[in-house]
Formats: C-alpha cells, structure tokens, sequence
C-alpha cells in the first residue's frame, strides 16, 4: 500500500498564494516529477542570515508530516515545523521580482534574498 495513503494529514502550518500552488503545478509538469515524490517545505543551515528554505519536490521520509495543500501532498520534517509555522508562500511574477517569496513571522533576522533568514 502506498506510503502517503497511509498518513494522517492535519492542517498545514504555514499557507500558500493561489499564484505559488500554480506555479508549483508548473514546475512538476515541466520537471516531470517523479510520482513518488512530493512537495517538500522545510530548512537547512546555510545563507547569509544563518538558514535557508527548502521547497521542491523530493521522496518522503520516516520524519515526515503531510499535509494537504491546494490539491498537492506536502511534506515538511516534523523538526522544521517550529521554524516555518504560520509561514506565507507567494509566488511572484512582475518586473522587478520573479520567485518564491517567504513572509515568515517565525525570523529574527532576513536577509535581502529573502530566501535566509535566523530564528
């Protein structure tokens, strides 16, 4: 039986624009995602703020939560959860600005990426 119909999903913590679920639609059917594979949202240390973000799409693993998020499966290292919780995803598409934009309530400290941040 399939791993992710095994999990229970509770609510996510943190929400998307309807532009970054488009966009992320985009990107799994331009990069042919794997099937096995699904949204992962989480941190890593690194960047000139102290941690960096993590969004694509990767293989779960045992210290994963899922949850549900505008039709697609997102898994998140239930470890991470207390940096990203309550966090905004954007997607923006105009001028001056392309990208992933992160509105996290959680940082101390961003840098003018704004893809690092410090809690």
């Amino acid at each position: 039986m399939d791993m992710v119909q095994n999990m229970t999903r509770i609510e996510p913590p943190l929400s998307f624009s309807e532009s970054a679920i488009a966009e992320l639609y985009k990107i799994k059917e331009r990069e042919q995602v794997p099937a096995g594979h699904l949204l992962r949202v989480g941190v890593k240390g690194g960047g000139c703020s102290g941690m960096s973000y993590v969004l694509g799409f990767d293989a779960p693993d045992t210290h994963d939560q899922y949850f549900e998020i505008g039709g697609l499966t997102m898994i998140m290292d239930k470890r991470h959860m207390l940096y990203l919780v309550n966090m905004e995803v954007d997607f923006q598409d105009g001028l001056n600005a392309r990208g992933f934009a992160f509105k996290n309530p959680n940082a101390t400290e961003t840098c003018g990426c704004g893809t690092s941040f410090s809690a």
